[in-house]
């Protein structure tokens, strides 16, 4: 796919904090119960921290006790791509974002007693957030 924000690698090296290239770049993933933004339950916007677009509003999130922060929907649908990953020895869905192709996290279909079922399980590392912005 072709991203609005296409970069080489050694941009995205120069730009991005060796953690967060290993997540947003490598498709890594932070350790669970660690990232910053796991309690995080002010009102704001939640964007992509490689190239700042905008992904989730605080409102869709919720507390999943998984370890990482968790969402029920992204802001828009287009604001997301979502690839089928079957490494690891199971079945997944990669989350990834559609401005720049950065890897956030997966999507599960366990997110019980939310509007949509769905569980957006997102790496604090690779979101930044900004608190009050556009509910």
């Amino acid at each position: 796919m072709t991203y609005a924000v296409d970069k080489s690698d050694e941009q995205w090296r120069s730009e991005l904090t060796p953690e967060q290239y290993a997540v947003l770049r490598e498709a890594g993933t932070e350790r669970p119960w660690t990232g910053e933004l796991l309690d995080e339950e002010r009102a704001g916007l939640y964007t992509c921290a490689a190239c700042n677009a905008e992904l989730f509003r605080s409102g869709t999130k919720f507390d999943s006790h998984c370890g990482w922060p968790s969402f029920y929907e992204s802001i828009r649908p287009e604001a997301v791509e979502l690839i089928e990953d079957d490494s690891h020895g199971m079945v997944r869905t990669e989350v990834r974002c559609a401005n720049c192709g950065s890897h956030l996290g997966h999507v599960f279909p366990d997110g019980f007693g939310t509007p949509t079922g769905d569980r957006y399980c997102m790496n604090s590392i690779s979101l930044n957030f900004s608190p009050g912005a556009a509910e």
